[in-house]
């Protein structure tokens, strides 16, 4: 017999120990917070900062806020929230930077709608944990640009990156490359629809119920393929696939991000519709799934490759997408594979000295890589993990 409470406690602890990480090694006493921080949980003080880790941390702490009723992690999300609005904002142009160096000096000043979405993402959690309307007039402001300036009104969809001043496409995608015409991908629309649903929750707005609508609309039609359920990566302006792979822990992250962005839209036939089509991405991800509980990053079917390193955050997603996919159908399989990856994350993810989790671990359990903040490394993906896991386990 399975003890679901004892899992949910070790959960809630985890979370709170990741927390503790970010609170102790994450802050930059000059300001804001460290672009990186080693194994050893030794600061690069003179590493770039990004708008994604920044917006991420906001995301965290105003979650945990508000998730664990603990006004303790309020003021780490109001340094990452003052930070982003002294540093990121570009009060110019409207929107957010990608990047600044680490005095806070613009660095990468296109506007990169991944870094666009995140921005809005910790923006409106942050307005929800606290109700402070500047954040959510900031949130609204970077949609208000994305609408206007980066959206296909003809094919739907955003396109990846825009210059500064928005008159243009970027010369830098940051995700795909713009030589290959890689101009719309799957990441960047679904953490845009991941923000516009956060957004959507604290800003119940007509338009943006359309455009959540549009984008839900956007993965059924181009970018989660009907015959396999995994989704494309990389398109066109026109939707045609420009290169793609199998990205296991995308598509296991999708299959519950698209559920919770319909459930918020309240749309009955639309529920049902993405239910159905959330367990059949999370059947197909499940290949990817190895006998220790580690999931492999991705597949190239045109190299006849498998990526088999098993990486931080898609080990969080697989856990949860799997919980998700268990307490749509009720199978015991998915029940078993999400607390397999907890247990594989546990036995080799976790950094039982330093602290956090460790960035990847290859098929032989030997741990890869050596930054525990970075650009990407951050406690969104795990810590949201543990937020969802306690909550459906409750």
């Amino acid at each position: 017999m399975i003890d679901l409470r004892a899992i949910r406690q070790e959960l809630n602890q985890e979370l709170k120990d990741i927390l503790a990480y970010w609170q102790k090694y994450g802050p930059d006493p000059v300001a804001g917070y460290y672009g990186q921080v080693n194994y050893q949980n030794v600061p690069k003080t003179d590493a770039a900062k990004g708008i994604v880790l920044n917006s991420r941390i906001l995301w965290t702490f105003a979650a945990a806020a508000r998730h664990m009723q603990h006004d303790e992690y309020l003021p780490y999300a109001e340094r990452a929230y003052n930070y982003i609005e002294k540093y990121f904002r570009d009060k110019e142009h409207g929107g957010v930077y990608w990047a600044v160096d680490y005095k806070g000096e613009p660095l990468q000043t296109f506007k990169q709608q991944y870094g666009q979405a995140f921005a809005i993402y910790g923006l409106s959690e942050y307005y929800r944990a606290t109700k402070h309307q500047p954040a959510l007039d900031f949130a609204r402001e970077i949609y208000g640009r994305m609408i206007k300036h980066a959206y296909d009104p003809k094919r739907g969809g955003f396109y990846e990156s825009m210059t500064c001043d928005w008159s243009g496409m970027a010369d830098d995608y940051v995700i795909s490359k713009k030589d290959n015409h890689e101009s719309k991908t799957m990441n960047t629309h679904l953490h845009i629809l991941e923000a516009f649903t956060n957004l959507y929750r604290a800003w119940p707005d007509k338009g943006l119920n359309q455009h959540i609508h549009g984008l839900i609309g956007n993965f059924e039609k181009y970018i989660v393929d009907p015959k396999t359920y995994r989704m494309n990566l990389f398109m066109d302006d026109d939707w045609k696939i420009r290169k793609t792979a199998i990205s296991y822990g995308h598509d296991i992250e999708a299959s519950w991000l698209l559920v919770e962005s319909a459930e918020a839209l309240h749309d009955e036939a639309l529920i049902k519709r993405i239910k159905t089509l959330s367990v059949k991405m999370a059947r197909a991800a499940a290949t990817g799934l190895e006998a220790d509980g580690g999931m492999n990053y991705e597949y190239d079917p045109k190299e006849n490759h498998v990526n088999r390193e098993r990486s931080w955050w898609v080990m969080a997603e697989a856990m949860v997408g799997f919980m998700n996919a268990y307490q749509l159908t009720k199978e015991q399989q998915f029940l078993d594979k999400s607390l397999k990856t907890w247990d594989f994350i546990k036995t080799y993810m976790l950094d039982k000295k330093n602290g956090e989790w460790y960035s990847g671990i290859d098929e032989n359990h030997k741990i890869l890589g050596n930054t525990k903040i970075s650009m990407w490394k951050c406690p969104y993906h795990n810590g949201r993990a543990c937020i969802e896991m306690v909550d459906r386990l409750g």
